[in-house]
């Protein structure tokens, strides 16, 4: 099978820091998310019960750290500009979180993104782009790293080769 065609080499972006982006943990949104999921802990929907389990306020649940990215992320789809890749062809293939402190309604959370790999599979059928992010608060606290995996989808010619 052939390489994939991107507009410039991938490897050149590995390392390459994305712009920093900011979200606020806003108590709205953040019920609209639990109740979307069927959250009933008490933790998550009172901050009496919060502060009763050790927290300052009503923490966020894990995975509501990458809504927080995603969805108030200026440019999303900076790497998939990079490439030259079409949204259609995007899958997404994997999150991984290490909390180090709580994320909890009121604060500010930062994001710094960087590509930490680029990985040709399947003959070159799928490209995997990893995106390492770290978290901190508006303090510069450090509060998580994510791990944010993109698979992109290579289009086949006529022989199928990608």
């Amino acid at each position: 099978m052939g390489a994939p065609k991107f507009a410039v080499d991938p490897q050149t972006l590995v390392g390459m820091e994305l712009p920093q982006q900011r979200a606020f943990v806003e108590p709205r949104r953040l019920k609209f998310f639990l109740d979307t999921i069927g959250e009933k802990d008490p933790v998550y929907l009172d901050p009496a019960a919060a502060r009763a389990a050790g927290f300052r306020d009503i923490p966020i649940p894990p995975t509501y750290m990458f809504c927080l990215q995603s969805l108030d992320n200026p440019g999303p789809n900076r790497i998939l500009e990079l490439l030259g890749v079409d949204i259609g062809r995007i899958l997404h293939g994997e999150q991984k979180f290490i909390y180090h402190k709580a994320a909890c309604v009121g604060d500010e959370l930062v994001f710094q993104a960087r590509i930490g790999s680029i990985v040709d599979k399947k003959g070159g059928a799928l490209t995997m782009v990893a995106q390492d992010i770290r978290v901190e608060n508006g303090q510069g606290e450090h509060i998580a790293d994510i791990t944010n995996t993109l698979v992109i989808r290579n289009p086949q010619d006529e022989k199928g080769a990608a």
